[in-house]
């Protein structure tokens, strides 16, 4: 791979990732799991219907079942049973007769339309309908939501908490996924002292590997963490053996830069095969990608808010591709920018904003403040990303700009 970092130029974001998933080859191991181990993970085959849902057809409404020739020539019908859900109508209901019903019971097999009760008035057995009817009214088809051997989930789809209830429905309680992702967490710098230590002067808590954890639990991957490694290129090089004999991907925050005391670009270009990249993106220019001997690599930025922008972007697609996911388009909007945004042309800017709606319905998105990739509260108090493109300038009020909403990653 070429060492961009040395190269002239800024690599544009969507080369950068382009190049990173066309580099990155799934996992094929499965694992059969039950249902009730599935939140969040990836089906490794096909999902079809073993029945059809529903199962027959079925009242929408609390009311009365009939035919519908039975009303052509009448307004009244003579009631001759009960369909309640779980003990349905076994007789038969003659032209000129309706079954009392409740919504979700079987239609009776001689009815084919519902009128609620609502529409109705009560004299005994007799039942007069007060509104007129079209054949079907308040009838589920049987098969109507999904029909036995349809295609109800791909391969390759991340289970939500949805998707466990239709499959539940379908009766289906064993699954064929994908293995968790091992994902290994390093945190590098001599200033970064691990929660509960005392800061001496220069000092400061390491965040990274908590947020980037909690972010990574989101994709449900096992997190292996191997807390703060010093400034030191042997316990850099010992670090990055020991998290590449247990990991699939190796995800490091800090000394991807070039300052004297970054020894991971040098460590890295020893024991595996590295591109590391200048990208044309702020928050995050220094952002690193490679493969060692068991794992690919990503060198995110030290600074918290470049980490989490390029973990957001650029790390957790990569790792939905080597997790054999189907990531979704990410949602783009346009909104009109309260105040004016600063930027200089270069580099795409992806700047944290809050997405509202002003009193007349359109979209108004308002920035956090402060963009500097120190200042993580601008992150915590945003909702979306306002996208400035490469060449785009300094931003006026009340321009329209592209808003990219934030993945679950972020909740």
């Amino acid at each position: 791979m070429v060492d961009c970092c040395s190269a002239p130029g800024l690599i544009p974001f969507e080369q950068a990732l382009e190049n990173m998933l066309a580099a990155i080859k799934p996992i094929t191991d499965v694992e059969n799991i039950t249902l009730i181990q599935a939140l969040g993970r990836v089906l490794s085959n096909d999902i079809t219907s073993p029945i059809n849902v529903p199962g027959h057809n079925n009242s929408a409404m609390d009311g009365y079942a009939f035919a519908h020739e039975s009303l052509q020539n009448q307004q009244s019908l003579t009631l001759v049973g009960r369909s309640m859900a779980g003990q349905p109508f076994e007789g038969e209901c003659k032209k000129g007769q309706c079954i009392r019903i409740m919504t979700g019971a079987k239609i009776p097999a001689d009815c084919d339309t519902v009128e609620m009760q609502e529409n109705c008035q009560v004299d005994g057995e007799n039942i007069h309908f007060l509104a007129p009817r079209h054949r079907g009214d308040n009838v589920r088809l049987a098969g109507e939501d999904i029909s036995r051997d349809q295609v109800v989930f791909k391969t390759g789809r991340r289970l939500s908490a949805i998707d466990i209830g239709v499959l539940a429905s379908l009766g289906i309680n064993e699954l064929s996924v994908y293995r968790k992702l091992n994902v290994a967490l390093i945190a590098t710098g001599d200033e970064l002292k691990a929660l509960g230590q005392p800061l001496e002067s220069g000092d400061i808590f390491e965040s990274n590997s908590y947020a980037l954890s909690a972010m990574l639990k989101n994709l449900n991957v096992n997190v292996i963490n191997f807390g703060v490694i010093a400034d030191d290129e042997k316990a850099i090089r010992e670090a990055f053996l020991q998290a590449d004999a247990q990991a699939d991907a190796v995800i490091s925050s800090g000394g991807v830069s070039v300052g004297d005391a970054d020894y991971t670009k040098l460590v890295l270009e020893q024991i595996g095969e590295i591109a590391f990249w200048k990208i044309a993106m702020k928050p995050g220019k220094p952002f690193a990608f490679g493969k060692l001997p068991n794992s690919i690599f990503f060198g995110l930025p030290g600074n918290p808010v470049s980490a989490m922008v390029t973990a957001d972007l650029l790390a957790m697609p990569a790792l939905m591709k080597l997790q054999n996911c189907q990531a979704n388009p990410a949602i783009t909007l346009h909104a009109k920018t309260v105040t004016d945004l600063r930027k200089a042309p270069g580099r795409m800017d992806f700047q944290r904003g809050v997405l509202s709606y002003n009193e007349q319905g359109e979209l108004m998105v308002t920035s956090t403040g402060n963009q500097g990739s120190g200042i993580l509260t601008s992150i915590a108090a945003a909702n979306c990303y306002i996208v400035l493109p490469a060449e785009q300038g300094r931003v006026k009020a009340n321009a329209t700009v592209n808003i990219r909403l934030f993945e679950r990653f972020f909740a």
